[in-house]
């Protein structure tokens, strides 16, 4: 039953900031000069990117934020302006007057945005890692300095829940045409200029967090003078 619970809470926790069914309509935006090949390879690339980035902030993000002395406030600051500017762009980009007019871009050209920006910071953001790394500490805390002898199964169970929601990433981005063609043309119109809004209001939420929790940090020493 901890298996499972803990399976749950990750994937509950992380689910509503990946989004990938509200996602799918900005893939396809992002990627529709792209032939459908490559947006299959790409759908594929984003969730094995979008799953390593999770594991790896899950399992070490407190170790490597320690090393470089970053705090987490840093990474919600730049990560989310990031985010907004993304879905600033996104906001106001003009769709395309035909399909004919339309230049198909190469699967090399398609690569090379599989990591940035379409898993992160679009599919995987700051907003993920925050969430990813909060629930390592929390296990890692709650297990003691033996941690990996203390709940090996609970570790197990949180990369699983990541794992299920990249494989559901995979084939909502797969399947984005799909959703698209059942939506019309107005209707994607409609969903991508929404969840681009709703891109950009992440990002801004996310700079205010850290904004909130990096302020008082900030002049703290000032107010004890």
């Amino acid at each position: 039953m901890d298996f499972i619970k803990v399976l749950a809470v990750v994937f509950a926790a992380l689910f509503p900031v990946v989004n990938p069914i509200g996602d799918a309509p900005i893939f396809l935006s992002l990627t529709r000069n792209y032939p459908q090949a490559a947006q299959e390879i790409l759908s594929r690339k984003i969730a094995a990117y979008g799953f390593a980035l999770l594991a790896v902030s899950f399992l070490f993000g407190s170790e490597i934020l320690s090393f470089f002395g970053i705090t987490l406030v840093v990474i919600q600051i730049t990560g989310g302006l990031i985010v907004a500017v993304t879905g600033w762009t996104l906001l106001n980009q003009q769709a395309p007057a035909s399909s004919g007019e339309q230049s198909a871009d190469t699967l090399e050209d398609a690569l090379q945005h599989a990591f940035y920006p379409l898993t992160l910071p679009i599919t995987v953001g700051p907003g993920c890692i925050s969430i990813a790394i909060t629930l390592g500490a929390h296990l890692r805390h709650q297990a003691g300095p033996g941690f990996e002898h203390g709940y090996p199964s609970h570790f197990l169970a949180a990369l699983l829940g990541m794992f299920l929601l990249c494989v559901l990433v995979w084939i909502c981005y797969g399947n984005a045409d799909r959703l698209v063609q059942m939506l019309g043309k107005a209707g994607t119109n409609i969903v991508t200029r929404l969840s681009a809004f709703i891109l950009m209001a992440i990002g801004v939420q996310i700079m205010w967090n850290g904004l909130s929790s990096g302020m008082p940090t900030l002049f703290a020493p000032m107010i004890g003078h």
